[in-house]
């Protein structure tokens, strides 16, 4: 329904990547990809158009952050350095049944790398399961940015803020219909936001009402304002500087994710909502929202 009809599967992300500027990859969640498809995903794209990339499963969900240094060198080398001045953040999103450790997390935020330099130096470390089909070259000097998704309340610490804001990592303000909580303090100079369902994971819509609030929080973060929903862990406020927003709708099983977007995006310029289309009234397919059942079909890729 967003697509045009007739467009082939090959030509929606070129299509996509003119409608949106950025849009979050989830296949590298679920395996490692090569880097002759990031290659093919930056030639489509057109320039200034951003990626956010999110981290693999096998070591947020299946490693639970522990003993991750092989496998995040196994990430970093399978072909994201080739999405260049394209490469955004990186979202690691946590298992609902991983509890906030200090000791753990701080060992995991001190191996994520801060600069594509140093993202190629830890691909190097890559075992033999990429052997001839690793990327480990540094094809641009940029910053490195990371965002972390939390679904444990355990997480709602000031300590876990103050973690965060001493290796510059964004706390994810994640939306998931009250489902897991939601860690509004900022932590980065960036904010990164997810909009799993106004009022169920992953099915359902944001109508206008809802949109209007995330452009008015959007805009305030734009703007470098501070407000009381800023420090809701931790009392002591974050500097106040204007920050890069980035907003992904992950309400996708109705389809709603793309005409939700568009809409946000036309808040933002100054403009009204669309009505999505009727037809999206049609679509009856279920999410799967445990972890159990995505690890029953899906396959572990180191």
């Amino acid at each position: 329904m967003f697509y045009p009809p007739g467009l082939r599967q090959a030509a929606e992300l070129a299509f996509a990547s003119r409608a949106f500027a950025s849009i979050e990859l989830n296949g590298s969640f679920y395996s490692l990809m090569r880097p002759g498809t990031y290659q093919a995903w930056y030639d489509q794209t057109p320039e200034g158009f951003v990626f956010a990339v999110k981290g693999g499963r096998y070591i947020t969900h299946l490693k639970r952050l522990n003993d991750v240094q092989a496998p995040l060198a196994n990430f970093f080398a399978s072909g994201v350095l080739r999405l260049r001045e394209k490469l955004g953040p990186f979202l690691w999103q946590l298992p609902p049944q991983l509890a906030f450790d200090e000791g753990r997390v701080r060992a995991f935020l001190a191996l994520l790398p801060k600069t594509t330099a140093q993202a190629a130096s830890l691909a190097l470390q890559h075992d033999q399961r990429l052997a001839n089909r690793a990327e480990t070259r540094a094809l641009v000097d940029l910053p490195l940015r990371h965002a972390l998704e939390v679904r444990h309340a355990s997480f709602l610490d000031p300590a876990f803020i103050m973690l965060l804001r001493e290796y510059g990592v964004a706390a994810c303000v994640a939306d998931t219909a009250n489902l897991y909580p939601c860690v509004w303090d900022l932590t980065a100079n960036f904010v990164y936001v997810r909009l799993h369902g106004a009022s169920e994971l992953y099915t359902s819509g944001y109508g206008p009402r809802a949109l209007q609030g995330w452009t008015e929080q959007t805009q305030r973060w734009l703007r470098g304002e501070n407000s009381p929903t800023d420090r809701v862990v931790c009392t002591e406020a974050p500097p106040q500087i204007a920050r890069d927003v980035y907003v992904y709708f992950d309400n996708d099983v109705k389809v709603r994710a793309p005409f939700d977007a568009l809409n946000l995006r036309r808040l933002l310029d100054g403009q009204r909502t669309k009505r999505p289309p009727r037809a999206l009234a049609t679509v009856t397919e279920t999410p799967r929202q445990d972890w159990a059942a995505w690890k029953a079909v899906g396959r572990s890729v180191r």
